[in-house]
């Protein structure tokens, strides 16, 4: 099937999700799109069941997707963007410590507990997987994914504080937790095979993430100083697009992290290039363009999500691994996110049940998902990418219909935009 019929059945499955979730389920977008997509997957491997073959041509369909190049390599860097753009640099900058230890060694401890823990129970049972892929599995379901996070926690009505916490924890930690993926990675299927030393692997991780914040900045205030110098709505939403575009594809091209200099230039362009060289008509058009873009391809994104069900080894040895992942991964949140927390509290107020909420609105989303696509072929690879699955269904399906309700019950209804600390 060419790209083009792939894309055109796609913008009409999501379409049509969408009406059905607005006119009747009123779920939040995300949620009731994944949930219609998954709901369709699972009644086609039924009727397939009964006799009737719509599952070998939906599986073609989402065969013919490579969902790890399209996200990571496509839609990442503007989804990214978009986000980053509407955060607001002070507050962001007023949370900024918890911001960094969340993003940082709450993704490292999070990624060395889920490890550790499904290395323990896969040797109490016939899984037998190695450390290594264990702690690779870590690496991809610890980040939380800003692009389902963004688009449930700003509609939750949690207090500043805390969402700007959940959101710039989100934003940041989605690089950070790309960039330890890509390390385990290649310490587990790299040409060193697990050789590589403590250096090199610092030497990595300094050129990913210091690489990506000062390329992004870069280029993020070149763009600013273009912007500043013309006064014209289409060009200068040109110009955005053509900073996420190129500046993605630059820094994949210097192995630098691309997500990170997109949120670093996001933050830039949303906040100093908004007040400082931008009109009033030009802020309106460029917030619809943004707005729109990540509309559409979150809708797509989430589409896609639910109809990767269909590539997956439904094992029941599988699905019981995945059960256990949910339980594990929601741990490990628990600990890595109270632990700082409840430090952080003896000298800085934070709002009620902040633990509860961060942990519940913890969403994991496409990125889990995309990165356990990209595994290569082997023994464990469909027991990892199951295990994947169940906890990123799971957070959207369950943590994402219920946080709001959390939220209510730990903060009190009048917490909307603004809360108190």
């Amino acid at each position: 099937m060419e790209p083009f019929q792939v894309i055109a059945i796609l913008v009409v499955i999501a379409a049509a999700f969408a009406y059905v979730n607005h006119r009747f389920l009123r779920m939040p977008m995300t949620v009731g799109l994944m949930f219609l997509a998954l709901a369709s997957t699972l009644a086609m491997v039924a009727i397939g069941q009964a006799g009737a073959d719509l599952e070998s041509l939906a599986t073609r369909i989402v065969g013919g997707i490579d969902f790890s190049k399209l996200l990571l390599e496509g839609m990442l860097g503007l989804l990214l963007f978009a986000g980053a753009l509407h955060v607001n640099l002070d507050d962001l900058l007023d949370q900024a410590l918890e911001v960094s230890i969340f993003a940082t060694l709450g993704v490292a401890s999070s990624t060395f507990l889920v490890g550790g823990a499904v290395y323990g129970l896969s040797m109490l049972t016939d899984m037998q997987l190695p450390f290594i892929l264990c702690l690779l599995f870590g690496s991809l379901i610890s980040p939380t994914d800003p692009i389902a996070v963004l688009a449930i926690m700003n509609k939750a009505g949690a207090p500043t504080s805390l969402r700007t916490k959940i959101t710039g924890e989100s934003l940041f930690n989605d690089g950070i937790g790309v960039v330890a993926f890509l390390v385990i990675f290649e310490l587990a299927f790299g040409a060193g095979h697990g050789d590589a030393g403590v250096g090199h692997v610092a030497a990595l991780l300094a050129e990913e993430v210091v690489g990506g914040l000062a390329f992004g900045v870069a280029a993020g205030f070149v763009t600013y100083l273009l912007l500043k110098s013309v006064n014209n709505y289409q060009v200068e939403i040109l110009l955005t697009l053509a900073l996420v575009i190129g500046g993605y594809a630059l820094a994949t091209a210097l192995h630098i992290s691309g997500p990170l200099a997109m949120v670093a230039a996001g933050l830039l362009i949303g906040n100093r290039g908004r007040r400082l060289a931008m009109s009033n008509q030009t802020r309106e058009h460029l917030d619809t363009f943004w707005e729109l873009i990540d509309e559409v391809l979150n809708s797509l994104l989430f589409v896609l999500i639910g109809l990767e069900a269909l590539v997956l080894a439904w094992d029941l040895h599988y699905i019981a691994a995945g059960f256990v992942a949910i339980v594990v991964a929601l741990a490990a949140r628990f600990i890595s996110i109270g632990i700082p927390l409840g430090l952080i509290r003896r000298w800085r107020p934070t709002a009620n049940g902040a633990v509860r909420i961060m942990t519940w609105g913890g969403l994991r989303g496409g990125i889990s998902v995309a990165l356990a696509l990209s595994l290569p072929q082997g023994e464990h690879r469909d027991l990892l990418l199951t295990m994947t699955y169940l906890v990123v269904a799971f957070s959207i399906l369950v943590q994402g219909l219920t946080i709001k309700s959390l939220i209510t019950h730990c903060c009190g209804p009048q917490h909307s935009s603004e809360g108190k600390e």
